[in-house]
């Protein structure tokens, strides 16, 4: 235990016996809730608490739809320190960080402090820290170096401000936080200022998005800045009853009531008439619109008369109406285009449909062919991105010697061999558009290290060159592989994990898909048309199709179907026309024609023919019993057989081959 450790605790011990600190307020009553309420030892030295990525899940899954509002705020303020050594952490309501920014440099250092992805950051076992005593208080703060209860802790500065849902409940925690700082704490009140005003950002964003159908009044106390940045934003109905609220406004709202202070009075606000606050109704609000000069847009508060000037945003029908809620909107074609009435299928097409014009990183999980990339293009077809480049990347097939070149670029003259011209490398490639890394499980570890830079900052520095370039990209990600099991293994960097599964969308494998004589017909009538020749398949064909346990999935099915195709001669495909593992084994027989029956099924190679007590699914001149006949009748001899059935000597000795009837001729002697 180092010396100011030991002299940390000693100053706990005394402030819980009662000993007057030097201390904020708020800092000595954390400390003595540790004490009396957490049963926290003074003395020990606590390792941090990190949830396993499992758990971690379970918790950025309940806060999605809120992550995905206050993703843009979390990365603008990031910018802004961007350089100073701060992290940012979003935790949820519970003190677990669901969202992470910082250099990936120092992940060891962040990750061994706790200022990491899954940190339990709760008081109750972290001790007096930024985020857990900001969720018992409910207010903004800075907890710097020593003002932290565990030892651990006193190199760390942290600065954090609560974000409130539209009802006025805690949602999350917003935390800037650094491993090392200036001793004064006077240091940090400029983050603490930044925290503060990001963190109200973000729960106005999200009670506009939460209620972008209903009337948004914006109120401020100037008339300059009401249409800029209005301090109090809340919601209201068509029939004039408040539905929610940012912080700010819920403050305002409570001091009106006369209820400011009491920690239950807030969700008593919801559901209250508009005129319970404001000198106004439901029907004075179109008269708030932008086309009026802010100056003249003066409301009073009803009991104290103080003077606010408002704005409004107006929902799509007119006040005193009910909202109609609109049908749920059709799937985009790209991605209705994928699947036919199969619940699983359906499930992930309209989860993607709402990611499509997001920021968020995808990552598309799966067996092996069941269809990912196709997924991803679906994706990018159906978003604003469309018109720009779709760059797939298969990270298992680049050489590691020249990944890092073919993914960032590289200026002329960067390395031996380099072209003269540079290149511009796949990331800046897909600028304004979408990059798809397939198989991002075999990247290795090292430019996965690169690549969480590029992710985290938006910008890629080619080799050679000293400045980074920034680039627009939205990322989709895929793998076959378990990735939560390759992090566990040691394989694959948790960091970049999370920072790629913003979203997990799971396809599954072709033997549980109910659209499979769909998706059958759908890959056969791409193929015919593409040889100009209509193609279909035979009752017996597709009985074989559906027994099959398609290990290789979609891309399994449509190796078949070319094959198949390609082999068929008279636009039925038959299951002789079916690649050989496909072929159905034929049945036991007796004496000398089971005998026989063996000859012809099992030709060198092992290739299975279809059961000669079954019809042929082939038809016309020349079908296996047929052809059989014509043989056994002229002696094996195949040109005479073939003049018989009024056919070529090749188709004959063609079809021989596909019946597996290649080696009758040597042994046919011995049965006749």
């Amino acid at each position: 235990m180092r010396r100011e450790q030991a002299a940390h605790i000693d100053e706990l011990v005394r402030a819980a016996g009662g000993a007057a600190t030097r201390r904020d307020a708020v800092i000595q009553d954390s400390w003595r809730r540790c004490v009396s309420e957490h049963r926290l030892d003074p003395e020990v030295l606590r390792e941090p608490c990190i949830l396993t990525p499992s758990r971690l899940r379970e918790h950025q899954d309940a806060m999605e739809e809120f992550t995905h509002t206050a993703r843009f705020g979390v990365e603008t303020l990031y910018r802004q320190v961007a350089g100073l050594g701060y992290v940012l952490l979003l935790t949820d309501a519970k003190g677990i960080t669901v969202d992470f920014i910082g250099d990936p440099t120092f992940d060891n250092n962040l990750m061994r402090a706790g200022l990491y992805l899954g940190a339990d950051w709760n008081e109750q076992h972290a001790g007096t820290c930024a985020v857990g005593t900001c969720i018992h208080t409910g207010e903004a703060l800075v907890v710097h170096q020593t003002d932290h209860f565990d030892a651990t802790h006193i190199p760390l500065t942290c600065t954090a401000a609560p974000v409130y849902d539209p009802s006025g409940a805690l949602a999350a925690v917003l935390d800037i936080s650094a491993l090392r700082s200036p001793e004064p704490k006077e240091s940090q009140f400029l983050a603490l200022q930044f925290v503060r005003g990001f963190a109200n950002k973000i729960e106005t964003a999200n009670l506009v998005n939460r209620f972008r159908r209903e009337w948004i009044i914006k109120l401020a106390a100037s008339p300059e800045f009401v249409d800029v940045e209005p301090s109090y934003v809340l919601a209201v109905d068509g029939s004039g009853r408040v539905l929610g609220f940012n912080n700010a406004a819920r403050q305002l709202l409570l001091r009106e009531d006369g209820a400011e202070g009491q920690g239950t009075a807030a969700r008593s606000l919801v559901g209250r008439r508009l005129g319970d606050f404001f000198e106004l109704d439901v029907n004075d609000l179109p008269r708030f619109s932008h086309a009026l000069p802010a100056g003249q847009r003066l409301v009073r508060l009803a009991r104290s008369g103080t003077p606010l000037f408002a704005a409004t945003l107006a929902p799509p029908s007119r006040p005193g109406r009910p909202v109609v809620e609109p049908p749920a909107p059709a799937l985009p074609a790209p991605l209705a285009g994928l699947f036919r009435d199969d619940p699983a299928m359906r499930q992930v097409a309209m989860r993607a449909a709402k990611l499509v014009n997001t920021q968020m990183s995808l990552l598309i999980s799966g067996e092996t062919g069941t269809g990912k990339e196709y997924l991803a293009k679906a994706i990018h077809a159906a978003s604003a991105r469309a018109a720009r480049p779709f760059v797939p990347v298969n990270c298992a097939a680049l050489p590691e010697s020249l990944v890092e070149g073919e993914l960032f670029g590289y200026e002329a003259g960067a390395f031996t061999g380099a072209a003269a011209r540079g290149k511009k490398g796949l990331v800046l490639e897909a600028d304004g558009g979408t990059l798809f890394l397939d198989e991002i499980g075999d990247m290795p570890l090292p430019l996965q290290t690169r690549l969480l830079r590029v992710l985290a900052e938006r910008e890629v520095t080619p080799l050679g060159r000293s400045r980074p370039v920034p680039v627009n990209i939205r990322v989709i990600a895929a793998s076959h592989r378990d990735l939560v099991a390759e992090v566990k293994a040691g394989r694959f960097r948790e960091d970049l994990y999370f920072r790629l599964s913003g979203a997990v969308l799971v396809l599954p494998p072709l033997r549980e898909r109910r659209d499979f004589d769909w998706l059958v017909g759908r890959l056969i009538a791409g193929r015919s048309h593409a040889g100009g020749a209509r193609v279909s398949l035979c009752e017996e064909a597709m009985a074989a199709l559906k027994a099959h346990d398609w290990p290789g999935n979609i891309r399994e099915l449509a190796n078949a179907l070319d094959y198949a195709c390609a082999v068929a001669e008279s636009g039925m495909i038959g299951v002789e026309d079916l690649p050989d593992r496909l072929q159905p084994r034929a049945p036991a027989r007796a004496g000398g024609e089971a005998a026989l029956a063996r000859v012809w099924a099992a030709p060198p190679g092992g290739a299975l023919s279809w059961p000669a007590d079954r019809p042929c699914a082939v038809p016309g001149p020349g079908g296996r019993e047929e052809l059989i006949a014509a043989l056994a009748a002229h002696g094996w001899n195949v040109s005479a057989a073939a003049r018989d059935l009024g056919l070529d000597r090749t188709t004959v000795h063609r079809r021989m081959r596909r019946f597996g009837l290649v080696t009758l001729r040597q042994g046919a002697s011995q049965f006749s």
